[in-house]
């Protein structure tokens, strides 16, 4: 099972400590999953790219012997094979298979940069020759149901360095316990794809506007002693905090392994910053949480 999943969720298998960890790795082309496959590889996991969902099961009994911790790229480029993968996966956590997905995403947008910028064509471009938006949104189609089955990650803003440390991140996760994922963003660079739930701060004062704190972050002392002499700050926090408490029980009731909440500001680097290192401490000390700045310094 994964993180986010829905199939059987409701039927958590708990596994011996020695069991075969399996992360499938799935997304969309130009998503990023080469550098996170090679983030896994460096985490000690036997890397796979491109493998048919057809032959994961052959794999497996292949290395068992030699290796408990591999990790399989699938995507669109293994055709047809891909619309098994849903009842492979179930089959392999009902043999004891310890199977994870994570599944990468961007935006259209920030799809199409990637390929005019590294001038790759787009796996499917034989079938829309010179279309990379209508390859991309073809390619959203097919792998939709995969998205729903793993963990997703957007990685429209993130550069290679920040998607590593996600990923590091990630894998501590204890799958058996809820993961809060707090990021912040700014939404002049979109909203991310992957967030759960999103809260707007763009109507809290604004250190840029003060140009000593402007080139600060919202980790910053000054910026956190500025933020902190407005009771609205602590207000939004203590409301977005009830929230989630009040109704995490019913989450984790439904066996959903992670949420991710998006807090948006501007630009992404004071509001949002610091309301999310605020929750991530708040959270912290009961909960698996994940602290992701998405935007920070991304236009500087």
């Amino acid at each position: 099972m994964a993180l986010n999943e829905r199939p059987n969720s409701r039927h958590i298998i708990q596994q011996p400590e020695n069991v075969m960890q399996l992360i499938l790795l799935s997304g969309l082309s130009g998503s990023g999953k080469s550098v996170a496959l090679n983030a896994l590889e460096d985490a000690g996991y036997f890397a796979v790219d491109n493998l048919p969902a057809s032959l994961i099961n052959a794999l497996i009994n292949s290395i068992k012997a030699n290796s408990d911790k591999v990790a399989i790229s699938i995507d669109a480029r293994t055709g047809e094979t891909i619309e098994t993968l849903p009842a492979t996966i179930g089959q392999l956590a009902a043999d004891g298979i310890d199977c994870r997905v994570i599944f990468l995403e961007a935006s259209d947008e920030a799809l199409a940069r990637r390929f005019s910028e590294t001038r790759r064509p787009h796996p499917l471009v034989e079938k829309f020759p010179g279309d990379v938006i209508a390859c991309i949104k073809e390619e959203r189609r097919v792998l939709a149901e995969i998205a729903e089955l793993g963990y997703r990650m957007d990685t429209s803003e993130v550069s290679p360095n920040a998607l590593r440390g996600w990923i590091k991140d990630w894998l501590k996760v204890d799958r058996n316990r809820i993961a809060l994922a707090f990021q912040s963003f700014g939404f002049k660079h979109g909203i991310p794809i992957d967030a759960d739930f999103v809260f707007d701060v763009r109507f809290l004062p604004n250190p840029f506007y003060d140009p000593l704190l402007r080139p600060l972050t919202g980790k910053d002392a000054p910026v956190k002693a500025f933020l902190q002499t407005d009771l609205n700050v602590a207000h939004l926090i203590d409301d977005i905090a009830s929230f989630l408490i009040r109704w995490l029980p019913s989450f984790m009731g439904d066996n959903r392994a992670a949420l991710t909440i998006a807090i948006g500001c501007t630009g992404g680097q004071h509001r949002s910053v610091y309301v999310v290192e605020e929750l991530g401490h708040r959270f912290g000390s009961d909960q698996q949480v994940l602290i992701r700045h998405r935007d920070l310094f991304s236009t500087h």
